[in-house]
């Protein structure tokens, strides 16, 4: 599995409003998307962090922030870990920009997951 980053950070959290607020205010982020109970903010290099609030049912599994590591051939990858007993946490999801990712379970009890984001610069490197 060739890991090219990590892309993506989630947090679930009781605090919504006030994680909204120091995203945009203190970490200075964009907002991509606000609704309620569900925020994207975008870095400078097209990286996302995403704020679920306690009205969010499909993040339920996060007890804690969850980082995506970004991969290139997301089937592959998951293949690959599971054959080594990596527990994963529902099928593959896909975005219609081409997008897919999947969460699974690391040794130490927490989620993270892959993701494959084909436009993503780290894609266009030289070596790559």
């Amino acid at each position: 599995m060739d890991v090219k980053g990590v892309v993506w950070l989630g947090t679930r959290t009781a605090h919504f409003d006030e994680m909204v607020t120091f995203t945009r205010e203190i970490l200075g982020l964009r907002p991509r998307l606000l609704k309620p109970d569900f925020a994207v903010f975008e870095c400078p290099d097209g990286d996302l962090f995403e704020i679920f609030g306690p009205g969010d049912a499909d993040h339920t599994f996060m007890s804690c922030p969850v980082g995506e590591f970004l991969v290139g051939d997301l089937e592959a990858a998951r293949a690959a870990m599971e054959e080594r007993g990596i527990e994963f946490i529902g099928p593959v999801h896909k975005a219609a920009d081409g997008n897919s990712w999947s969460h699974f379970r690391a040794p130490d009890g927490h989620v993270y997951g892959i993701t494959s984001h084909p436009s993503h610069p780290s894609h266009k490197r030289a070596g790559d």
